[in-house]
């Protein structure tokens, strides 16, 4: 079969979506299939080899801003648009694009989410001109940001066309009105041109279902699986206990909530000689929350026990894994998955996470972890103090999670649930 996945990269930090995106298209290849992950507005930044490497790049994020705010640019020849989707250039656009709030991306999101009638129709009938030439049986669509695209790419290929929902309701509820009203009544309207919808946990797929109107029937839940290479526990436990986060050091992942709890963890000195490792990306948009961050865990008198590392290569992450006692990203919003979850379990490391989103849904799934209430440092604390304060408890809690990983988030499993889905459309 011909698979062609279609994901937005970031061009300068790592991104879940993308690494879920990659590792799947690598299964698909494994198992015979001609599938391919193209890339859309920047390259993938990934921790492990790439499978978008050698393929074009469409709808480069330079030249969709600029057409976007100018008529001029939307009627200028290819060998023009070029020159903005040159290497250097989107590496210039990718180091800003982690500076750009969602405020001030709300025409341009609508635009997207319109298709042929939206700003972007040059970049649309090139990239289904390429897709025509390819043949593909199926298009996989990274999110639902791009269901614009669906109606044009079935009619000029006659592919199915699939849209993995992963997080699409955080960035449309940070639009500002009226722009938010607008994408998610036009992202409603234009779903209906999906043939199916692979929803990463069944909290997402209720909460797709019910926000953009999308049927049941069409909505299938396949759990997001990794690339277990390399993961392994650590041969014994860490020398002292350490707690842990690793995801985009930025608010919405609630690295501030946890600070917050690491201070009163300290305080209490009832887990003595915790420390605190923070792992994960940052962007130029991220450094001034981290440096606040800093500040405060400095002026607590706790900064000599907590160590920042940024932008860990795939070794690096599955170490710095390693050397944890439990793990917490204390996200303050309707996470989709938590593809950070996985990762630690498949490590063998317990996770304390809010009651809210995904999280017990995932946590119910493997036993690996406990809860706390959202967005309450204290709260946070008593649990990780709990969790932490019977080392032996810990370590099977994690153990299971590992079993859970092995047995239910691979990536073969993913695939298994992705081919499922497309057999089922294109009729068995």
């Amino acid at each position: 079969m011909r698979i062609i996945q279609l994901t937005p990269g970031t061009g300068s930090f790592y991104c879940g979506t993308c690494l879920r995106d990659n590792a799947l298209t690598a299964e698909l290849r494994r198992r015979g299939h001609e599938a391919r992950m193209v890339p859309m507005y920047l390259p993938p930044t990934l921790d492990e080899d790439s499978t978008a490497e050698g393929e074009p790049l469409f709808y480069g994020g330079v030249n969709v801003y600029l057409q976007q705010k100018s008529v001029f640019f939307r009627k200028l020849p290819r060998a023009i648009d070029q020159l903005f989707d040159a290497p250097q250039v989107l590496r210039f656009a990718a180091h800003r694009a982690g500076s750009t709030e969602a405020r001030g991306l709300g025409d341009l999101t609508v635009s997207m989410l319109r298709g042929e009638e939206g700003n972007q129709v040059k970049e649309l009938n090139r990239l289904v001109a390429w897709l025509a030439e390819e043949k593909p049986d199926v298009v996989l669509l990274s999110n639902a940001l791009l269901v614009g695209l669906a109606r044009r790419i079935k009619e000029r290929t006659g592919a199915a066309v699939v849209c993995t929902l992963q997080g699409e309701d955080s960035f449309l509820d940070s639009l500002p009105e009226p722009d938010r009203h607008r994408a998610w009544k036009t992202l409603s309207e234009r779903a209906k041109d999906c043939d199916a919808f692979i929803a990463v946990s069944h909290y997402y797929a209720r909460v797709m279902r019910e926000r953009a109107g999308l049927p049941a029937d069409r909505v299938h839940v396949v759990y997001n699986g990794i690339l277990l290479d390399g993961f392994t526990p650590a041969p014994s436990p860490p020398r002292l206990p350490t707690l842990g986060y690793l995801a985009r050091l930025c608010p919405p992942k609630g690295l501030h909530t946890l600070v917050e709890a690491y201070i009163i963890l300290r305080q209490r000195n009832r887990v003595p000689h915790l420390r605190l490792r923070v792992g994960g990306s940052v962007t130029k948009a991220d450094e001034q929350f981290v440096n606040q961050l800093r500040q405060r865990l400095t002026s607590a008198g706790v900064m000599d026990s907590v160590e920042f590392l940024p932008n860990l290569s795939r070794s690096e992450k599955i170490a710095f894994l390693q050397s944890l006692s439990a793990l917490s990203v204390p996200a303050t919003y309707g996470e989709a998955f938590g593809l950070y979850l996985i990762e630690a379990w498949a490590a063998g490391v317990p996770v304390v996470q809010p009651r809210h989103a995904a999280f017990p849904e995932l946590i119910a799934a493997t036993d690996g972890g406990v809860l706390c209430e959202p967005d309450n440092p204290q709260s946070l604390a008593e649990a990780v103090e709990q969790l932490l304060s019977d080392p032996e408890h810990a370590r099977a809690m994690g153990a299971r999670g590992r079993q859970a990983v092995m047995e239910k988030f691979t990536v073969a499993r993913m695939a298994d649930g992705v081919l499922q889905v497309i057999e089922q459309i294109r009729g068995g």
